[in-house]
């Protein structure tokens, strides 16, 4: 299984559609890390490029994301890649509270763009 996160600094960005990259993590069938890359982030809006495309033909099932607005949760949706709003802090601390179970989705979504967050 592979994961996405959106990363600015080695951290979850605040905002999924202006990251500075995604950090992709995958995980073998007894829930560990196997292998973690970074994938360049698309210039613009993140609802509006192809990266739900891009993540969904490298093989990402799952986006652990701070925000997000609804049109990116659609999209997403939409190459069958899972989301789970309200992630904060070190990428590599997420993604093992993720798979502990720690982590889960707090269904809120941006209202508009270029929020501050």
């Amino acid at each position: 299984m592979k994961i996405a996160l959106p990363t600015r600094g080695g951290k979850i960005d605040s905002h999924f559609g202006h990251c500075e990259y995604y950090t992709i993590v995958e995980i073998n069938d007894k829930k560990e890390v196997v292998s973690k890359e970074t994938l360049e982030s698309p210039e613009g809006c993140g609802c509006k490029s192809n990266i739900a495309y891009t993540l969904s033909e490298i093989g990402v099932e799952w986006m652990l994301a701070g925000n997000m607005g609804q049109g990116a949760v659609n999209v997403l949706a939409s190459q069958n890649i899972k989301v789970v709003r309200g992630c904060s802090g070190d990428v590599d601390t997420v993604v093992k509270d993720w798979l502990e179970g720690k982590v889960k989705d707090n269904l809120m979504t941006c209202d508009h763009h270029d929020c501050n967050h």
